[in-house]
């Protein structure tokens, strides 16, 4: 699954157009290198996200086309935020 869809799907962010934006202005990160909204996103990456001053960081868990926004937190696991 693409990165900016993950994002989106996994409400980490709420819009998928935000989240390619935040791909191409180099605020997302996958291992440590800065990707691009079309890096294919695999079970175990760590994302980082940087949201102004706050950077979040996710581990995937699990990658699912639709889910509802109250199963969302089940795809990544925080770690350090």
């Amino acid at each position: 699954m693409r990165l900016d869809k993950y994002l989106m799907v996994s409400r980490i962010i709420k819009r998928r157009t935000v989240s390619n934006n935040a791909c191409d202005s180099e605020k997302v990160s996958v291992n440590g290198r800065v990707v691009k909204a079309s890096y294919n996103v695999k079970v175990g990456d760590i994302i980082e996200v940087t949201f102004g001053e706050r950077t979040l960081k996710v581990r995937v868990k699990d990658i699912k086309e639709h889910t509802l926004k109250s199963n969302a937190a089940e795809l990544y696991e925080v770690i350090d935020q």
